[in-house]
């Protein structure tokens, strides 16, 4: 697959020169967006901008195999780059938008054309709002944080762990596996407050606590405590405990990345604002992944998701538009999956305040899903180490199932119904 400038199809751009792509951010939806061009036959100059001095890689390893053993998964091969033509620019952030002109700002001063542009710039980690954190008081969001955090661990004995969120309780569940003291510190009254049900919540929570992870709720940091030489030597709760604590990681959500979008003028709210084309007001401009906030006028509601299944998908649609320009609706289940404590949680779909909740098994016994219905209509799917009905859930909530059609409570939480053969069965209706 060539960059010849010969002047065929889309290949000529503005002034007649040869057309551009250009993806900030070489995360997962960045990189799959490059992909996804070139395999729709995009054969213009693709460049993709990353901040990271590092080839693009998973991040869901960096809370898990990486922080366990080091272990680390390049997003493509080193060859997918050269043989796809994608220009990767790795540690040169992008600066600035000037749409006027129609070109990307670079930090080592150069200036890129674009004919299309997308921004896959990401999240950043919150802060506490606790001043002078010492040495030994981290976030996890990139590479260099994962290697200086497993650096850190290693002589660790006492780790706190703030926040109880995935993130969170992904790193706490890793610490114990490498036989540290955990304590986990959340401010809300739950683990997980957010995007799961109380039910799966308590489950998980419950299997934290077995594995020896100390769990405290409805607190929070005050201030920091240290030892001689100023590193981190415990936290002090705002209910007056002093907890003993060697490392320390932060994990109390995200903000996503929107300067560059708000600077040169685009709508933006917690997210680059986008339509369900993905496509900005700007109609040479699109933003995917994490980043993105998709509105839905028709709907009148927006989401911003935070996955490596919104990521990829995302990816896949956007790239179709950045080959040839026309916009294409982004219409994927969204489904995630986290791995802690020893159990796999997948969810499908996604779990709203005030839900009506069937249980399908026993959420004290073993494997159980907890189905979600708005007005009888199936919206979501929790399931622990239920790997059959999660798939089966993803049949029925996609376009082909019974999206938007009510569904028999009692067959959903009837373990002797093979839901997958169900869900099968009435996406072959719907074809017919």
């Amino acid at each position: 697959m060539g960059t010849s400038d010969e002047p065929r199809g889309l290949n000529l751009g503005r002034g007649g020169m040869m057309e551009t792509v250009v993806i900030v951010g070489a995360g997962l939806a960045g990189v799959q967006a490059a992909a996804s061009t070139r395999e729709r036959g995009y054969d213009g100059r693709l460049v993709v901008v990353g901040a990271e001095p590092h080839p693009p890689y998973q991040r869901p390893p960096l809370s898990k195999e990486h922080l366990r053993d080091g272990q680390q998964l390049a997003l493509r091969p080193p060859r997918f780059y050269e043989e796809a033509a994608v220009d990767i620019r790795t540690g040169v952030p992008a600066t600035a938008i000037d749409r006027t002109a129609g070109e990307v700002l670079l930090a080592d001063g150069e200036r890129l054309r674009y004919d299309r542009l997308l921004l896959a710039t990401g999240v950043t980690p919150r802060e506490l709002p606790v001043p002078d954190p010492p040495p030994g008081v981290m976030t996890l969001r990139h590479l260099q944080d994962a290697n200086r955090l497993r650096a850190t661990a290693v002589d660790a004995t006492h780790v706190v762990v703030v926040g109880a969120g995935f993130l969170g309780l992904e790193v706490a569940s890793t610490m114990r596996a490498l036989g540290k003291h955990v304590t986990v510190i959340e401010a809300g009254g739950r683990v997980l407050g957010r995007g799961v049900s109380s039910v799966v919540a308590a489950v998980l929570e419950g299997a934290h606590e077995r594995d020896g992870v100390d769990i405290r709720l409805n607190d929070s940091v005050r201030s920091w405590a240290t030892r001689r030489g100023g590193h981190i030597g415990g936290v002090v709760t705002r209910g007056g405990r002093l907890v003993r604590a060697d490392l320390v990681v932060v994990a109390v959500g995200v903000r996503p990345n929107v300067s560059l979008a708000a600077d040169a003028g685009l709508p933006t709210a917690d997210g680059v604002v986008v339509g369900p084309d993905l496509v900005t007001v700007d109609p040479r401009i699109a933003a995917a992944g994490d980043c993105a906030r998709v509105v839905d006028p028709a709907m009148s509601s927006s989401v911003r998701l935070e996955s490596v299944q919104n990521a990829t998908d995302q990816g896949r649609t956007i790239g179709a538009w950045l080959a040839d320009g026309q916009a294409r609706d982004y219409a994927a289940v969204p489904w995630f999956w986290s791995e802690q404590a020893g159990r796999r949680l997948t969810i499908a779909g996604l779990v709203g305040e005030g839900d009506e909740v069937v249980t399908r098994g026993d959420p004290a016994a073993g494997p159980f899903t907890a189905f979600h219905l708005r007005e009888g209509v199936l919206v979501a799917a929790e399931s622990i180490d239920a790997a059959a009905d999660h798939l089966a859930a993803r049949r029925l909530l996609s376009p082909s199932g019974l999206r938007g059609e009510p569904i028999d409570r009692e067959l959903l939480a009837d373990p002797t119904v093979n839901l997958r053969s169900y869900a099968t069965h009435r996406a072959e209706e719907t074809v017919r």
